[in-house]
C-alpha cells in the first residue's frame, strides 16, 4: 500500500505548496482534525493561527471557514504569530485546540497545519492516527452549520504570559549586546517589544522566501548573525540566539560569533533552573539529545527521562508529572510553569537572564559544566537527500543486518526507539533516522572530539550510500 497523501510527522503534517498542500487538502484536514479535537477535549471553540509564509493566511481562512461550518466557534489571529503564541491562546481561552498553519524550519516551498490539543501543546501520535485513517478512508463531517468568529491579536496574552516567567526589569537594565536572528520568521520584534528597548534584529523582513535558505536555525543557515557578532566593536557581554520560521525553535552564538546549538544551550538552561533558580523536576531529552544534559541534571540531584524524536512525546510526560526542563536537539525547549509546548522566545529570555546574572560568555560557562562532570561533548548532524528507493533499503538494512562495528569501533548497544541508535565501547554514538516531516536520511553522532564525529558521520554517510 503506497503512502498516504496527508502524512504526520514529528509535528504536524507538512507538503509542498499547490503539490500536496493545497486549499482542498488543507479543507479536509481541517474538517477532521476540528472534528476529533470536538470529540477528544472539553472547551470552546479553536484557535487558529498562521505564519509568514506564502499563503498562510488564505490557508488559515480555509481552516476557519472549515471549522465554522461544522458549528464550531473560531478564534481567529488577526495576524502571524509565533506558534507557542497559539497554544498559549488555547490556555488562555479556555478553548478545544489550536490548528495552526505552519511549516516551522522547512523550506520556503513547504506549508503546513499543527495540530494543538486544549492542554496547550501538540497532540498525540494516536490523535494524528485517528486523523490520517479518517482522511484516507475519506470520512469527511457534514459541513452544513454555522458559527461564530472572533478575531484576537495572538501576541497581546502570549507576551504578558512570558514576562511572568522572568525579571524583566533586570534583563532590561543588564548591559547587554543582545542580537537576534528571526529568520524572516514570525520572532520579527518579539524580543524587543519583551524587553521594552532595542536589539540588534537580523532578517526582520516578510521575505516568503526566507532569503533562500530554510528558516532552521543551523549553522549552516546563520552566517548573518555570526558576522555581524564578529564585526561588533563594543564592549558589552554578547549574547547570540537565532529563532526558527514559527519561534519555537532556537540555536544560539557565542561571543566570538560561533555556533552554539541546543547540545549546548539545553545543559546551560537546566544547570541555570536548577542551581540558580532553585528549581526542581524531571529533565526531559530525546534520544538525540547530547549525554551532557543527563550528566549535568544527574549532578543537580534531577530524574531524567528518554524520548523518541519530536516534541509531543515531551509534553506527553510535561502533562503526567513536574517537569522542569524538556528539550530536543532540533532546538526545541520547554519549561516548568507554562506550557508543553517548546518557545524559542522564553528560551531566549532565560539565555540572557543566564549571563545576566554571571556575566560570563555561554560558551565559557559551557566549558566550566563540561569540566564539573567530567564530560567533553562534540556533536554534529548531516542531513542527506537519498534516491528514490533507498529508504526502503536502508530501512530493511537497519532491520535485518544492523552494523556490529561503526568507524572500526564495535557496537555495544543497538537501539530503536525512533530511528537506530548505536553506542559504542569508548561511549561516543550514531542516530539513523529519516526525518518525519521531510525527504531526509538524518545522522546524529556525538563523541568526545570533533574528529570523532566527522569520522562516524563520513562511515554513516558512506554507508547510508554506498
Amino acid at each position: 500500500m503506497s503512502e498516504p497523501t496527508i502524512h504526520f510527522g514529528t509535528d504536524g503534517w507538512r507538503g509542498i505548496i499547490a503539490d500536496t498542500f493545497t486549499f482542498e487538502n488543507v479543507r479536509k484536514v481541517a474538517l477532521v482534525a476540528a472534528e476529533v479535537l470536538a470529540e477528544t477535549y472539553t472547551g470552546v471553540g479553536v484557535v487558529v493561527g498562521y505564519d509568514r509564509r506564502f499563503l498562510s493566511p488564505e490557508f488559515a481562512q480555509v481552516v476557519e471557514r472549515a471549522v465554522q461550518s461544522l458549528g464550531i466557534p473560531v478564534i481567529l489571529a488577526d495576524r502571524p504569530a509565533p506558534t507557542p503564541a497559539f497554544s498559549w491562546a488555547v490556555k488562555e481561552r479556555g478553548a478545544l485546540g489550536a490548528l495552526v498553519v505552519t511549516a516551522s524550519h522547512n523550506p520556503a516551498n513547504y506549508s503546513g497545519l499543527k495540530i494543538k490539543g486544549a492542554f496547550g501543546g501538540s497532540v498525540s501520535p494516536e490523535f494524528t492516527r485517528l486523523v490520517e485513517e479518517r482522511l484516507e478512508a475519506d470520512r469527511l463531517p457534514d459541513v452544513s452549520k454555522e458559527s461564530r468568529l472572533d478575531l484576537f491579536n495572538p501576541w497581546t496574552g502570549y507576551l504578558n504570559q512570558l514576562r511572568t516567567r522572568v525579571d524583566i526589569a533586570a534583563l532590561r537594565a543588564a548591559d547587554l549586546a543582545i542580537f537576534i536572528d528571526v529568520m524572516h520568521g514570525v520572532g520579527a520584534e518579539g524580543l524587543a517589544a519583551l524587553l521594552g528597548k532595542p536589539v540588534h534584529e537580523l532578517r526582520s523582513s516578510h521575505d516568503p522566501f526566507f532569503g533562500g535558505n530554510s528558516p532552521e536555525p543551523v549553522a549552516r543557515n546563520l552566517a548573518p548573525l555570526f558576522k555581524a557578532i564578529r564585526t561588533y566593536t563594543g564592549s558589552r557581554p554578547i549574547v547570540g540566539l537565532a529563532l526558527d520560521g514559527d519561534a519555537d525553535r532556537i540555536a544560539g552564538a557565542d561571543g566570538g560569533g560561533n555556533f552554539l546549538s541546543c547540545q549546548v544551550l539545553i545543559p546551560l538552561l537546566v544547570d541555570h533552573l536548577a542551581r540558580r533558580r532553585g528549581l526542581t523536576g524531571k529533565v526531559v531529552k530525546t534520544i538525540s539529545g547530547s549525554d551532557l544534559i543527563s550528566r549535568v541534571a544527574y549532578a543537580r540531584g534531577l530524574a531524567v527521562e528518554e524520548t523518541a524524536i519530536g516534541f509531543k512525546y515531551i509534553a506527553d510526560v510535561i502533562q503526567r508529572e513536574p517537569v522542569l526542563l524538556g528539550g530536543e536537539e532540533s532546538g526545541g525547549i520547554g519549561f516548568l510553569g507554562h506550557i508543553p509546548e517548546r518557545d524559542g522566545l522564553l528560551s531566549a529570555l532565560y539565555l540572557l537572564e543566564i549571563v545576566a546574572q554571571t556575566g560570563k560568555d555561554l560558551s565559557e560557562l559551557y566549558y566550566d559544566l563540561q569540566q564539573e562532570v567530567g564530560f567533553k561533548s562534540f556533536y554534529d548532524r548531516r542531513d542527506l537527500t537519498l534516491k528514490d528507493g533507498f529508504r526502503q533499503k536502508l530501512l530493511a538494512d537497519l532491520q535485518n543486518a544492523p552494523p556490529d562495528k561503526i568507524a572500526g569501533q564495535p557496537v555495544t548497544e543497538h537501539t530503536t526507539i525512533d530511528g537506530h541508535k548505536f553506542r559504542l565501547a569508548d561511549g561516543r554514538w550514531l542516530i539513523i533516522r529519516f526525518s518525519g516531516t521531510e525527504p531526509l536520511l538524518r545522522l546524529y553522532c556525538e563523541a568526545q572530539s570533533q574528529a570523532q564525529v566527522q569520522q562516524m558521520l563520513a562511515w554513516a554517510q558512506d554507508w547510508a550510500t554506498g
